[in-house]
């Protein structure tokens, strides 16, 4: 069962239904801020278990209160629907 990368305007359909995801070089983008660090890291940890039940990692990066998330799927080469469902989870957990 291969990963298959979705195409512009299958990424654009699904981007008008993720509040405050964008594409930016070639990966789903977004960025969280939290009132602070606490809630940032509180995030991360909820996030984090429901990552590993995907087995999908995103690439992310937490100063302080902010977290800036991209996603893709290295194997596809691009963004693919793991990565939308990805991006979802995390919408729904901020």
């Amino acid at each position: 069962m291969g990963i298959t990368k979705l195409s512009n305007e299958e990424i654009e359909r699904e981007l008008s239904n993720l509040s405050g995801w964008s594409v930016v070089n070639g990966k789903l983008h977004k960025e969280f801020i939290f009132k602070n660090f606490i809630e940032a890291f509180a995030f991360m940890t909820t996030a984090a278990l429901n990552i590993e039940k995907m087995n999908h990692h995103p690439e992310w990066f937490n100063v302080y209160n902010k977290l800036i998330v991209d996603l893709t799927t290295h194997d596809a080469g691009g963004i693919t629907k793991n990565d939308i469902d990805l991006a979802k989870i995390l919408n729904s957990i901020a």
